[in-house]
Order: C-alpha cells, then sequence, then structure tokens
C-alpha cells in the first residue's frame, strides 16, 4: 500500500518528505495550501486538528513530523538513517531528532506568527526579537559537536539530521541563515547538497504545480 503524506511548501511536513526520497520510497504527496485548516476545510476529514504533516500508512496515522522520521527510519532503514538501541549513540539521536522540532522550530514559528502572519495592528517586533534569540543561543549548542563531525551522531547521516535540517532550512527562509556559526553554515550547505533533499524540493514542486497550489514557502506567505 502506497503512504500519503499531506503537505504545505516547506512546512514541518518537508521532514517527512526529504525522509522519504532519502529512503526512496513510493508515496502520494498532496500538496494543501498554507494555512491548510482555513484554505482547505475537507482536509480537517483527514487531520482534525487542521495542521500539517498528515501522514498515511495503510492503518498508521501521524501527524508529528519528527516521529514520522522516526517511524519511517526505524522502519525502511534500520542502523542506516536510524540509530539502533545498542549503538553508543542511540541517546543523541533520539535527543538530537526532537531536538530539531521542540527545540529549533518551535521559536521560529513564534518569528512567523508575530513577524509576518498576524495582521499588523497584532504583530509584535519584541516577540520576534526575543524568540530569533532564543533560536540562535540553542542553535550554537550545535557548533561544537558539528566543527568535529560532518552529522550530528553515530558518523552518519540520520533522521536526525533531517529534523535539524529542516530547522536550518527555515531558518533559511526566515533570513537567519547569515547568523549562522561557520560548522552549522558548512553541515548546512552538506544537507543542501544530499540527492534526497534536492528530490524533495523538486517533488514538492511538480505535484504543487499540477495540483493548482502556489510554490510559495510557507515562510513568505502573509497572512492575507
Amino acid at each position: 500500500m502506497t503512504m500519503t503524506l499531506y503537505h504545505c511548501i516547506n512546512a514541518r511536513s518537508f521532514r517527512a518528505l526529504w525522509m522519504l526520497e532519502e529512503l526512496g520510497l513510493p508515496y502520494e504527496l498532496k500538496v494543501l495550501p498554507f494555512p491548510p485548516r482555513s484554505r482547505d476545510e475537507q482536509y480537517l476529514a483527514v487531520n482534525p486538528l487542521g495542521t500539517i504533516p498528515a501522514f498515511l500508512d495503510g492503518e498508521v496515522w501521524m501527524s508529528e513530523s519528527a516521529a514520522i522520521g522516526q517511524y519511517l527510519a526505524a522502519r525502511h532503514s534500520p542502523r542506516v538513517l536510524d540509530v539502533g538501541v545498542d549503538e553508543a549513540d542511540f541517546g543523541a539521536y533520539l535527543n538530537f531528532l526532537h531536538f530539531g522540532e521542540a527545540t529549533l522550530t518551535f521559536p521560529q514559528t513564534l518569528v512567523l506568527r508575530y513577524g509576518r502572519f498576524e495582521p499588523p495592528e497584532r504583530r509584535l517586533a519584541q516577540a520576534v526579537e526575543d524568540y530569533t534569540r532564543w533560536f540562535l543561543s540553542r542553535l550554537r549548542t550545535l557548533e561544537p559537536r558539528l566543527e568535529a563531525c560532518d552529522f550530528l551522531c553515530a558518523r552518519r547521516f540520520t533522521a536526525a539530521d533531517v529534523s535539524v535540517g529542516y530547522a536550518l532550512m527555515l531558518a533559511t527562509d526566515i533570513g537567519l541563515h547569515d547568523r549562522f556559526k561557520p560548522a552549522t553554515l558548512a553541515y548546512w550547505q552538506r544537507l543542501q547538497g544530499r540527492p534526497g533533499f534536492q528530490r524533495a524540493l523538486a517533488a514538492q514542486t511538480q505535484a504543487a504545480l499540477a495540483q493548482g497550489v502556489s510554490t510559495e514557502s510557507v515562510a513568505r506567505w502573509d497572512g492575507r
């Protein structure tokens, strides 16, 4: 049975799309306008939360992007994009897998909300500044590790790199990439050069055009 991913351009669901392309798995990609809960009410029948992503694999239904990455790695790439429980970096793998979403992506969503998504009278410059600083201070904790290794754990590319890599992708869309430290910037450049990443970019564009959805990035949507 083919897996199905509901996706918005450059949204968190890109993590799942990138994983699918890295693994070479068959899938159906449904691209929605952003925000899906208000632009496509039928989507609420798929995901009552109205959030992106929604991922279906037979009877499996998932909505958390980092968890989808972990699921795909464990099921389809054990000890390759996944890290086994008996490997020394198992704990680091889980930590970075969730660090990418909970610590690095979360503050950026507040930067977007209060800097771009809210109507002008509700935007908060102080919140944008505070959460930008929060993101950058947490991001700096990666620098010593990336100075010593090409990837975050187990000396190989894993789903943890997809999770953190998406946070760097979002930061690039927002315009924060010029504030990355050197090792983090080099890491982000390595990730962008991966064929799986490039295929995921192409797949979302092709699907959006075929389905009549704008290819504009979520991070550049102005809320109007």
